[in-house]
């Protein structure tokens, strides 16, 4: 019975995989201006952790405010002008009331006033729109993170259709991946949300499977190998970086 146990302890201590990785960010994202221009402030350097909403760039803002202000004045004016066309259809329908036009005029007040309505909607789509194009001359960060790349200089001139690399990167860093290469073999006797531990820098940590690889990603004599992530929860005012090894165990 004691041989038996011993065994069986023997073969649930095989069971747990012990692989060598590195960590990498769950995730990167780039981001990119939507509108030509001149860049007036870049807020932030690479390295710093930044809050959701944060300044990274603004853009020249001149043109965009001055086109917002030009959307705002039409507002007024399509206002005065609407309030003109119900006040008219207004007197309009009390002259007819006592028979002192006739009907094709109070058609006409009518048709003023739907028309001094619809201009009135128009301008405040305009001015919608020009609010939105001052707002996407700022980029601002998306979420809690840290700015991974910085391509971009005060008064460095923009043109959307031209930016081969981001202006700037950014990844969330309350979450880390550990990444290994493992065979097909290992894969198939891994779940997803599994439970695992990560070792980083000589302490553990409780994490899950995040995912598992589906198209290899080079051939080795050993046969094909994927990525197998882990995703943990960074401990707070600790600096973790792409490329640092880890030790992945997976019961």
């Amino acid at each position: 019975m004691i041989a038996l146990f011993l065994l069986l302890s023997v073969a649930h201590a095989r069971a747990v995989v012990e692989l060598k990785g590195w960590l990498e960010w769950v995730q990167e994202v780039e981001m990119r201006v939507l509108e030509n221009g001149v860049v007036d402030e870049v807020a932030v350097s690479v390295g710093q952790h930044v809050k959701k909403g944060d300044l990274l760039l603004r853009m020249d803002q001149r043109e965009a405010r001055a086109n917002l202000l030009d959307a705002r004045a039409r507002v007024a004016r399509e206002r005065v002008t609407g309030e003109q066309a119900q006040r008219e259809l207004i007197r309009s329908q009390e002259l007819f009331d006592r028979g002192l036009i006739a009907i094709e005029e109070l058609k006409d007040a009518e048709l003023k006033q739907v028309a001094a309505a619809a201009e009135g909607e128009a301008a405040k789509a305009i001015e919608a729109s020009r609010a939105v194009a001052l707002e996407q001359t700022e980029l601002r960060a998306p979420f809690d993170g840290i700015v991974v790349a910085r391509h971009v200089w005060n008064g460095a001139v923009i043109y959307k259709t031209l930016q081969q690399e981001p202006l700037i990167v950014i990844a969330p860093d309350d979450r880390m991946l550990a990444r290994a290469l493992v065979t097909a073999n290992v894969l198939r006797g891994v779940k997803p949300d599994q439970a695992a531990k990560v070792t980083v820098n000589g302490t553990v940590r409780e994490g899950q499977v995040y995912s598992l690889g589906v198209q290899s990603v080079r051939v080795e004599l050993e046969g094909a190998v994927y990525y197998l992530d882990i995703v943990f929860d960074r401990r707070t005012n600790e600096l973790l970086r792409p490329s640092e090894t880890v030790q992945i165990l997976l019961p």
